[in-house]
């Protein structure tokens, strides 16, 4: 059922929009505490893939597990694995109307019923964790674009997921954010979490990751270690790739 060790199986992934396919026939583990940088061009399939983990994409056919745990093709079970997958996105979507304190307390408020002192409690160490805790009053419209990704990063970790997923995180930030943001990213890596990184941030990946991945065409062309990947690529799609992310 599982491999030992591996927090998420993919086997023979398949996503198609009617004749488009975008996800062909991808196999995938990643082990506990292992940390996986996904990255290739627009449209090569990678952010499709990670929201497959989490059930906000059905898959067209293969089979997904999450620590053990089948995600059923339909996805009708992903409540089974609430608070498993936690995953950040490019825009933050956190609500304009409610504090940062608030956003956070929402959902282990709703779907963990976690009584309110425990939820408060453990919502403020979490922005401590992601040295934001002087905004835990402010509303998200009052703070910068770094400042909210990393109340996001916060808010998913609010229910004390096994895996995170992270869809560009810092693809919608200003340059200057952007540091902030991998600083507690890396911050996470470095206490075990489970990661994988939809990104094009290379210093980061070369940084932190176990393993770098190319897609392109809703395949995995190339996966290798950091050094190996940057230093010495296999094929030569991802040789242009890396002249390409290097050239902007």
């Amino acid at each position: 059922m599982n491999k030992s060790g591996a927090m998420i199986v993919m086997r023979e992934l398949h996503k198609s929009y009617g004749a488009l396919s975008v996800i062909k026939g991808v196999s995938l583990s990643v082990g506990t505490g292992e940390k996986v940088v996904l990255c290739g061009p627009s449209g090569s399939g990678k952010s499709t893939l990670i929201r497959c983990v989490n059930g906000l994409e059905t898959r067209s056919s293969g089979e997904i597990f999450v620590n053990g745990h089948e995600l059923k093709p339909d996805c009708k079970n992903i409540a089974d694995l609430n608070g498993e997958v936690g995953m950040v996105f490019q825009q933050f979507n956190l609500f304009p109307h409610m504090t940062v304190l608030d956003n956070l307390m929402l959902a282990p408020r709703l779907v963990r019923k976690q009584q309110h002192e425990l939820t408060r409690k453990n919502a403020l160490a979490l922005l401590e964790r992601v040295r934001i805790a002087d905004k835990a009053n402010a509303y998200p419209g009052q703070l910068s674009g770094g400042q909210q990704q990393r109340v996001a990063i916060a808010r998913a970790l609010c229910m004390q997921p096994k895996v995170m997923l992270f869809d560009e995180p810092t693809s919608a930030l200003d340059p200057e954010m952007v540091k902030e943001v991998l600083d507690v990213m890396v911050d996470l890596a470095r206490e075990g979490m489970t990661m994988i990184v939809v990104t094009h941030e290379m210093g980061f990946a070369r940084t932190v990751a176990d393993r770098v991945i190319f897609m392109d065409g809703g395949v995995i062309v190339e996966e290798n270690t950091p050094s190996e990947f940057f230093d010495n690529p296999r094929h030569q799609r991802t040789r242009e790739f890396l002249r390409q992310v290097h050239a902007h």
